[in-house]
């Protein structure tokens, strides 16, 4: 399959869809680029998550208002951490996933440990054209 066929696929209709979220969002274009290629996939995976019902977007907003408020009271002024936003859409993204069943601390400690383990350099600067899938909870 070309290039210009794929971008007719649901891959392409998914970054259409993806890229007028972005857009949308506060800041617009400034922050339509991401500083990190790990802040885009968890951008994405939180949409498809939502898009395949697993949550409820009011859900997620109020979890990623009490992540970013749980670090101001810890001092975010005294943190040496920079500022991430996404570090915050992140652990939204976790705890509402976690709240439902979908993601136990086990799954997300191993994860974590995977992510941790793969080198900063693995591969990220290749495209990866699969779209993000959620898969259902196995129960």
């Amino acid at each position: 399959m070309t290039a210009p066929e794929r971008e007719g696929t649901e891959i392409g209709d998914a970054r259409r869809r993806v890229q007028t979220l972005v857009a949308g969002l506060p800041g617009g274009e400034e922050q339509a680029s991401f500083r990190e290629p790990w802040e885009l996939r968890a951008f994405a995976l939180a949409v498809a998550a939502y898009h395949a019902g697993q949550y409820e977007w009011s859900e997620f907003q109020l979890s990623l208002i009490a992540s970013i408020r749980r670090w101001e009271d810890d001092g975010a002024s005294a943190s040496t951490e920079p500022w991430s936003y996404y570090e915050h859409w992140l652990t939204a993204l976790e705890t509402v996933l976690a709240g439902s069943g979908l993601l136990s601390e086990a799954d997300l400690d191993d994860r974590t440990r995977a992510v941790l383990a793969t080198p900063r350099t693995a591969n990220h600067h290749e495209a990866h054209r699969e779209p993000v899938a959620v898969d259902p909870a196995t129960r």
